[in-house]
């Protein structure tokens, strides 16, 4: 692994108050590989074996039931997942897949969770950080639950340009993941995002542009006990 690799994942909150000992330790097992476009990483059921680093490319997380399958976040670099199955020692709830050809670190479970029972800075982070992706699930079920597809639509447009710091950004996934991560059919969020027209945004091809900042956040009341700036793909 490259020094400029073990540098970026010491950054992470996760890692960033373990000793150096302890990191060092985490890391000598640990591996990079580059995965091509569209490959199932992990598959739910399966043992987590893994704690997974996404250093390049992006990741989606998602479900499936029967005939049906669901987008539960996209991962984008540099960021870990999925840190409560390897915790647990228990199967994952949620496969994985690379959207694009991607570079990933991969830490065995096993030595995670003897560095949880010997480093207290890291024992730490990793709890305020399942604390912090609970809380941002309980967010997004609310958001499922308690807005329709137009709100959800709008409060997502809002989180993005908020993240990119500009009222003008180009989605960064395809529609189709989008829709999903909202609760909708592809057919719905084009009908949602025409119906967005009258409160201030417009869209051509991938590029949305906010038009009227205050029109949208009056259909959306934004709420912070219902809206989270995490896992949105």
């Amino acid at each position: 692994m490259r020094e400029e690799d073990r540098n970026d994942i010491r950054k992470l909150t996760l890692f960033r108050n373990m000793t150096s000992p302890a990191f060092d330790e985490l890391m000598h097992a640990a591996y990079d590989q580059v995965f091509p476009a569209q490959l199932e990483l992990v598959r739910q059921g399966e043992a987590a074996n893994f704690l997974h680093v996404v250093l390049e490319g992006a990741v989606e997380l998602y479900a499936n039931w029967q005939d049906r399958d669901t987008t539960m976040a996209v991962v984008q670099p540099v960021a870990t997942f999925i840190l409560a199955a390897c915790m647990r020692d228990a199967p994952y709830l949620m496969s994985a897949r690379t959207l694009q050809r991607s570079r990933i670190v991969l830490i065995p479970a096993v030595d995670v969770r003897a560095a949880f029972s010997r480093d207290p800075g890291f024992a730490l982070a990793t709890v305020q950080e399942l604390a912090e992706g609970y809380r941002s699930l309980v967010r997004h079920a609310k958001n499922l639950k308690l807005r329709n597809a137009r709100e959800r639509l709008g409060a997502y447009l809002l989180q993005r340009s908020d993240y990119a710091g500009a009222q003008g950004f180009v989605l960064p996934q395809e529609k189709r993941l989008l829709a999903s991560y909202l609760g909708m059919t592809p057919e719905s969020l084009s009908r949602a995002f025409k119906a967005l027209r009258d409160h201030g945004v417009h869209i051509d091809g991938m590029r949305v542009t906010i038009t009227d900042p205050a029109a949208l956040k009056a259909l959306v009341q934004t709420d912070s006990l219902l809206d989270s700036p995490l896992n949105i793909p």
